[in-house]
């Protein structure tokens, strides 16, 4: 067996990573490992606590909410997760689909559609369909999380800007929530929104202090999360200058506590309601853990497992929303910071677990006192940097028209339907477009004869005047059978040579245009001789009884071999004429 296929192997195991890093690591390693996995650990959670907060509270559910799911998920996803680093918890993916389902359906629907999520993951694991991911093309990726990167935008505008909706306007849809802010825009609390420009110039500014200086101390205090600065200070402005500004208070009753195991009343109808709902949640889910595994594995040269971590994702989905959680995935932005701090083995996304439990436990209701447009900047913060706006122009300047318009079409979808339309469409716009690129690189040509005194071709073999071959290059599926049969024989002709070489698959059109060029070539009194079939195109045609029809002795290993046996039986030919004569 080769390095390849072993690597292979490794990463389709569906076995928790850290029980092979556990057994494969030596004791004298671990020692020294494990106290940088805490280290970074505690790190992550500093930058978690205010994120899962903020998308706790974007999701329609409250902010504790928020780190049940980055506690409860992001332990039991590292436990039993197929990447070394990732780490797991609510994300801005979610929070529209989350507040969607919440605001119609209620916490009941939530936890039956991320139970459905669960189920789908954990299958897709076990079935091994943890490679599909690579079926999803870079345009859809790149499409459908700047569109979800705008709706984010658009359900932040209300706490940025202070915005009073009018009674009974509906917000559940990100169209809705755009033409509330539109028609509400004249309530603008100039307070909340001076909060939330200063919150968000300390994120985007925070980061580029430490190139006004290379001082030690300079760097060191960078190294503290932007969002936890922006939020310290949001609070010191509310508080200190007793502004006038909403605070998580005032909307929400905090609960400190542990999070309780709760099973809410569910049926058979809740279940198949939620149906859909479940399936986007998987979707997104593998889409986003896998692609920050990816994301993960360049930044430390390792290779996870892409099926443990789908079945990971699914177990820590389940027990999320069962301990009052919502839907989690993998976290890019909290797994490049776990690598930055040293973290290299699933322990760190423990500890992180474990911290955002003891700062649940004893200081949460120290999170009233955080101002809404703190944590709208937080999120505004998180939706530019997961926008990948500069890839999306990139796309646009250098991309083919069809891959433009995917893109476009995905990310429009996503903001104005749903993700589950922009996925579905965009996937069959680019299955149409790849097929029509295919079909237009298989071609058909006729050889040119060495006696044809018009053509400057001078290095092909001469051919008796009554063999004609065609050459077939490129797939032979169902966008190409009308070229097959464009293939035509002279009067003259007595043998057809079908070159297959260069195809390397054959679908069932394909072999029904081969048995078609057969029958038209039995009526003309022609017959088929195929050159160089490859294994797979072979396996097709015997499997269809196409090479018993043709007869074995007319498939030739190569166009050298075919060509002599035609000779060889228009010689038999010949000298049966002249016997008969």
């Amino acid at each position: 067996m080769g390095k390849q296929e072993e690597r292979d192997m490794q990463r389709d195991k569906i076995k928790p990573i850290l029980f092979s890093v556990i057994k494969h690591t030596s004791k004298e390693e671990l020692k020294r490992q494990i106290p940088k996995d805490i280290v970074s650990g505690i790190m992550v959670a500093v930058v978690a606590l205010p994120l899962s907060i903020a998308l706790g509270i974007a999701s329609g559910v409250g902010p504790e909410q928020g780190l049940y799911t980055a506690i409860v998920a992001g332990f039991i996803i590292a436990l039993f997760g197929g990447s070394r680093v990732q780490i797991s918890g609510p994300t801005a993916a979610f929070a529209a689909i989350v507040a969607g389902i919440v605001a119609i359906d209620g916490i009941e629907g939530l936890v039956a559609a991320t139970i459905i999520a669960g189920v789908l993951l954990m299958l897709m694991g076990f079935l091994k369909l943890g490679t599909i991911i690579r079926f999803v093309p870079y345009t859809i990726t790149t499409g459908f999380t700047a569109g979800i990167a705008v709706t984010l935008v658009i359900g932040q505008m209300k706490d940025f800007l202070g915005l009073t909706f009018s009674a009974g306007a509906p917000t559940v849809e990100t169209m809705d929530k755009l033409s509330a802010t539109a028609l509400s825009i004249t309530t603008v609390n100039w307070q909340a929104c001076a909060v939330g420009v200063v919150c968000l110039a300390i994120l985007f500014l925070w980061p580029r202090l430490d190139r006004l200086s290379s001082h030690a101390a300079m760097t060191a205090l960078v190294r503290i999360p932007g969002s936890l600065v922006s939020l310290i200070v949001g609070v010191a402005l509310v508080c200190g200058l007793g502004l006038n500004v909403n605070t998580i208070g005032d909307l929400y009753t905090i609960d400190g506590g542990m999070p309780r195991f709760e099973l809410p009343h569910l049926s058979v109808d809740l279940f198949r309601d939620q149906l859909a709902n479940g399936i986007t949640i998987a979707i997104l889910a593998a889409i986003e853990s896998l692609l920050s595994c990816v994301v993960a594995d360049s930044m430390i040269s390792s290779h996870h497992r892409c099926n443990m971590e789908l079945v990971a994702q699914g177990a820590g989905n389940i027990a999320s929303v069962l301990f009052g959680g919502i839907p989690a995935t993998g976290a890019i932005a909290r797994t490049a910071a776990n690598v930055k701090n040293g973290g290299r083995t699933p322990i760190a996304g423990m500890v992180h677990a474990a911290v955002l439990l003891a700062v649940l436990m004893f200081f949460m209701p120290y999170a009233a006192l955080i101002p809404m447009p703190t944590i709208a900047a937080i999120l505004l913060h998180v939706a530019y940097n997961m926008s990948g706006w500069r890839n999306f122009a990139h796309l646009c300047r250098t991309a083919s028209k069809g891959a433009v318009a995917t893109l476009l079409i995905t990310f429009t979808l996503t903001i104005v339907v749903d993700l589950v339309a922009a996925i579905a469409v965009g996937m069959m716009i680019t299955v149409v477009l790849f097929m029509k690129m295919v079909s237009e690189e298989t071609e058909v040509k006729g050889w040119v004869y060495y006696c044809d005194q018009n053509s400057e071709v001078t290095h092909l073999r001469e051919l008796p005047k009554s063999v004609r071959v065609y050459e077939i290059n490129g797939p032979m599926f169902f966008g190409m059978t009308d070229q097959i049969a464009d293939i035509s024989v002279k009067e003259f002709t007595k043998y057809l040579i079908i070159r297959m070489r260069g195809v390397p698959s054959l679908d069932s059109s394909g072999m029904n245009a081969l048995e078609n060029l057969y029958d038209y070539c039995h009526e003309n009194g022609v017959s088929l001789i195929v050159s160089h079939a490859n294994e797979q195109p072979m396996k097709t045609m015997r499997r269809a009884g196409f090479v018993d029809k043709v007869g074995e002795d007319h498939f030739r290993a190569n166009i050298d071999d075919a060509i002599a046996f035609a000779r060889q039986l228009l010689e038999q030919e010949g000298v049966a004429k002249g016997a008969r004569r």
